[in-house]
C-alpha cells in the first residue's frame, strides 16, 4: 500500500508531528510505502492566484476554474500543484494530518484543497462523488483539538465534531475517495495535554499515539463512511429511496 500524508501544523515539535511521525514508523515498518507532504515546511502557496498559471488562458481577467482546466488540458499545471497530484495518484490512501483551528482545518490545508483539486481534470461534472477521479482510494481525517472531548457533540459548546468534519470530508467523497472515519484526539494543548497534572498528561498523550498506531495497523480492514452517490439522488439533486430515511 502506498500511503500519502498531508501534514498541515506550523510547529515541527508538535503532538499533531508526533501523530505524523507515528504514522510513518507504522507504515514503513510494515512494508508500506509512505510519503509525507508537509504543506508549512516547503511553504505551500494556499492562494489560487493568476500568477501560479505561466499560460494563462486569459491575461485580462483570471477566473480560477477556467485556467485551471486550461493548465491540465494543456499540461502547465503549477509545479507545486503537479508534484502532490502525482503522490495522490500513486497513493492508495490519503492521510490528512492537522488542528481543529477556529472549528475548521488551517486556512493551509483549504488553499491545498483549492489548488490541487483541479476543475476539468480531477473533477467534472460527471466525474465526482461515486464516479470521482480517485475512486478505489481512500481517505483517512486524523485531527486534534484543544479542548476535552466532554465539550464536543450535539449542542455541546464546543460544537459538533461531525458537523465540524463535514466540509472536509464530504469534499473527499466528492472527488470519489471512500472516507473513513475521522481520528479525534481531544485536549490537546501545544506538545502536550493541559486539563492534567504533568504525569497523567504525558500518560494520556502517549494512550493517544498508542490508540492511532493501533489504528493504523488495522486500517485496511476498516469499514468506510456511507455518503450518497449518483443512485441516491432524484433529477433534482435531492435524496430519494433509503438514504432520504
Amino acid at each position: 500500500m502506498q500511503v500519502h500524508i498531508v501534514h498541515a501544523h506550523p510547529e515541527p515539535k508538535s503532538f499533531n508531528a508526533e501523530l505524523t511521525n507515528r504514522a510513518r514508523v507504522v507504515f514503513t515498518d510494515n512494508g508500506h510505502g509512505v510519503n509525507v507532504s508537509d504543506l508549512y515546511a516547503k511553504s505551500f502557496d494556499p492562494i489560487e492566484r493568476g500568477h501560479h498559471y505561466l499560460q494563462r488562458i486569459d491575461d485580462g481577467v483570471f477566473s480560477p476554474l477556467a485556467e485551471q482546466r486550461h493548465a491540465y488540458a494543456t499540461h502547465t499545471v503549477p509545479h507545486d500543484v503537479l508534484e502532490e497530484l502525482l503522490e495522490l495518484e500513486r497513493s492508495d490512501l490519503l492521510v490528512l494530518q492537522f488542528p481543529l483551528w477556529w472549528h475548521a482545518p488551517p486556512a493551509i490545508l483549504k488553499g491545498w484543497f483549492d489548488r490541487v483539486f483541479l476543475n476539468g481534470g480531477i473533477y467534472t461534472s460527471r466525474k465526482r462523488y461515486d464516479a470521482g477521479h480517485f475512486r478505489g482510494r481512500r481517505a483517512l481525517v486524523s485531527v486534534t483539538s484543544g479542548a476535552p472531548e466532554a465539550a464536543f457533540g450535539p449542542g455541546a459548546r464546543g460544537g459538533d465534531p461531525e458537523v465540524m468534519l463535514w466540509p472536509v470530508q464530504y469534499s473527499l467523497h466528492y472527488l470519489g475517495f471512500s472516507v473513513l472515519r475521522p481520528q479525534w484526539t481531544f485536549g490537546v494543548q501545544g506538545h502536550g495535554y493541559s486539563y492534567d497534572d504533568e504525569s497523567l498528561a504525558r500518560h494520556r498523550l502517549e494512550n493517544g499515539l498508542k490508540a492511532w498506531e493501533d489504528r493504523l495497523l488495522a486500517i485496511h480492514s476498516e469499514p468506510c463512511l456511507r455518503f450518497p452517490g449518483w443512485q441516491d439522488w432524484d433529477g433534482q439533486g435531492r435524496l430519494s429511496g433509503e438514504m432520504k430515511n
